[in-house]
């Protein structure tokens, strides 16, 4: 029934690891059901109602999860993606002065494009054209990302004005607290403690309590109704330079935020064959379409595969009952939104920062002798946490190394998809000179 359901193997598989693989994913990525509602809230004035919005994000990540858990049967979750929430809210709506319908209808759009891409394998056929170099690049460049994420959520590096960022101040309790959890699960991972990091984030969240940063308001809670912000399209401007503008980028982002994600954490988790390639690929990139559009119409942006699967995976998560334990988790969440939303950035982060250093064994196998393959992983891996983008360290690593592939005279290393990509790529810069 397991295997049939999620492809748990028993004897190869454990069913309480799994179920807090998805624990631990659930935690980490919990902090979107309080940051989506917050970013939206931008839009209140145009009658985009926030407290929706909550429930919304709630439910495309139990759609999406439920559908990579059931369909793909792989440890990863979904929901609203970062950057992308912001793009729609700050740079469609409010920079380019189009309504909250149009930026959803643009994203409906692009869901369905998706799921077109998906069922004609192109988005397969992308990630098998990307070279074994810059895929191990991905994953390590993920985890500088998810660790720099975990760092500045937890106050313990914060922004510069003079350095761009720095030490946060250890004056501040959030920070003492996030140091405290870092050494906590940290020992933890060490001495090989089973769900380690799910242990760090439950003790470091009661350490806050009498530090004053873990506060409790409320436990349960009915979720608010989606109804204002429900399949609110607007139609009549589809066909307008401005949506193709607007759905070409939510559609590059999307797509490679979730090839950066999929493959990096695979990767770093074995779960790939001697070449590299994902298994049901196509599968999971089909959930990340419906979730997508599904999302549209719930009312919310863009539906992703969330980079902090790889805390859930780090647990020893591998099939869909991880996911699943998500959803059970999201579900939850919805009645008893007080209570899950108290978990301070101070316990995630930790558990995010031990997660980056999981996912820095790939490096050994970048060609650091062969500067054609070096400099432009190189790139990919420095531009994720340097540019705060997945999408972008993938797309300009892989403009680098076509060009410069080219200009040496490699053309053999350079397939008829990477060209195609690297013109692609190049385009959608070009595009973003028009959209400010």
């Amino acid at each position: 029934m397991l295997y049939r359901l999620f492809g748990f193997v028993p004897g190869k598989h454990s069913v309480k690891t799994e179920i807090m693989a998805g624990i631990t994913t659930f935690l980490t990525m919990a902090y979107i059901l309080a940051v989506n509602p917050a970013i939206f809230s931008n839009l209140a004035g145009q009658g985009m109602d926030t407290n929706a919005v909550f429930t919304a994000t709630a439910l495309a990540a139990i759609i999406g999860t439920l559908v990579m858990s059931v369909y793909a049967k792989k440890p990863f979750g979904l929901a609203p993606g970062m950057g992308l929430n912001a793009f729609f809210v700050f740079t469609v709506c409010l920079g380019m002065g189009y309504n909250w319908q149009f930026a959803l209808t643009a994203i409906l759009i692009e869901g369905i494009l998706f799921i077109l891409l998906t069922l004609t394998n192109v988005r397969t056929a992308i990630v098998k054209s990307i070279p074994s170099t810059l895929k191990n690049a991905i994953g390590v460049g993920i985890g500088l990302y998810i660790a720099f994420i975990g760092l500045k959520s937890a106050g313990i590096i914060v922004s510069s004005d003079a350095t761009s960022v720095t030490l946060g101040d250890y004056s501040q309790m959030p920070v003492i607290l996030a140091t405290i959890g870092l050494v906590l699960t940290s020992v933890l991972v060490v001495l090989n403690v089973k769900g380690g990091m799910l242990i760090g984030i439950i003790v470091t969240t009661l350490i806050g309590i009498p530090m004053g940063i873990t506060q409790f308001n409320g436990v349960v809670d009915t979720p608010p109704s989606i109804a204002p912000i429900f399949c609110q399209f607007e139609w009549h401007k589809i066909f307008t330079p401005d949506m193709l503008i607007i759905v070409f980028t939510f559609l590059f982002i999307d797509m490679f935020d979730t090839i950066g994600t999929v493959v990096g954490v695979s990767v770093k988790a074995g779960m790939v064959d001697k070449k590299g390639n994902v298994d049901r690929l196509d599968k999971i990139f089909m959930a990340d379409a419906v979730a997508t559009t599904a999302g549209a119409c719930l009312g919310t942006s863009t539906t992703t595969t969330y980079i902090e699967s790889a805390s859930g995976v780090a647990e020893g998560g591998r099939t869909g009952l991880t996911s699943f334990a998500i959803v059970v988790c999201f579900v939850l969440a919805m009645f008893f939104a007080p209570l899950f939303l108290a978990i301070p950035s101070a316990a995630t982060g930790p558990v995010l920062v031990v997660v980056g250093v999981f996912m820095m064994a790939p490096i050994k196998n970048i060609e650091w002798g062969d500067y054609s393959e070096a400099i432009p992983a190189f790139l990919t891996l420095i531009l994720m946490p340097l540019a705060y983008s997945i999408s972008d360290g993938i797309m300009i690593g892989m403009i680098s190394y076509v060009v410069i592939n080219a200009i040496c005279g490699k053309f053999n290393k350079i397939s008829g998809m990477l060209w195609v990509l690297a013109i692609l790529f190049i385009a959608r810069y070009v595009m973003n000179l028009f959209i400010g």
